[in-house]
């Protein structure tokens, strides 16, 4: 029921997508640096207004690809966040997302109203970030840790072809601990993904790594 007196809101919808990759063993999101108001200069996830005949996803998908240059991602909606204050320009209402990209394709430019782009990894974020980004990147992290456990979405942060050692270090990046790899080795065994290639990565004076490559359909 309206309350007495109160008027219906004039709201306005923006997306904002939270990506991820993984960079030096360590699990990155990409940030653009604000080049227009509010928040000039702070550091914020890319986003921005809806356009008249877009979906939700379609918007996006837009945003990130005007911001940074990045295209041709996992992306999954991940929640609305819309409190009264959290956006100075008015009465706000955003839906983010989460998108993921496999670390061989994660190059980045910055464009439109974003004066520069960067990957950060997510345990040396800047400080202060714009609008209430901290709180949905926390949001993000905590979603995509929880769904590692159940689904193979962490497959998507990997190239065509890995080692069964690269696989693990995606998973302890995200997981943000180390895993046992007998257990680890265990549980990708059962899930019955993975196709052996005839191919081996060489590195240093270790043994040479098998490399595998996901079944069609797997995910």
């Amino acid at each position: 029921m309206k309350a007495a007196g109160a008027r219906p809101a004039r709201v306005q919808v923006t997306v904002d997508v939270v990506i991820f990759t993984i960079r030096d063993g360590a699990l990155n999101l990409l940030l653009v640096r604000r080049g227009i108001e509010p928040f000039r200069g702070r550091w914020a996830m890319p986003g921005g207004f809806i356009l008249e005949g877009e979906s939700l996803e379609q918007a996006a998908l837009r945003e990130l690809r005007e911001e940074t240059g990045v295209a041709e991602v996992y992306i999954e909606q991940l929640y609305t966040f819309g409190d009264p204050g959290r956006d100075p320009r008015g009465r706000i209402i955003t839906v983010a997302y989460y998108a993921l990209i496999a670390m061989d394709r994660a190059l980045v430019r910055a464009g439109t109203d974003a004066a520069e782009a960067r990957w950060w990894p997510v345990a040396e974020l800047p400080k202060r970030l714009a609008f209430d980004h901290a709180r949905i990147i926390e949001h993000a992290v905590e979603r995509l840790r929880a769904k590692i456990e159940y689904t193979t979405v962490g497959f998507q942060l990997l190239p065509q072809e890995f080692s069964l050692s690269e696989l693990q270090d995606v998973y302890e990046a995200i997981a943000g601990r180390p895993l046992d790899k007998r257990n680890f080795r265990r549980r990708i065994e059962l899930l019955d993904v993975l196709v052996p290639l005839e191919r081996w990565r060489r590195g240093g004076a270790s043994r040479p790594a098998r490399l595998y490559r996901f079944r069609a359909g797997s995910f």
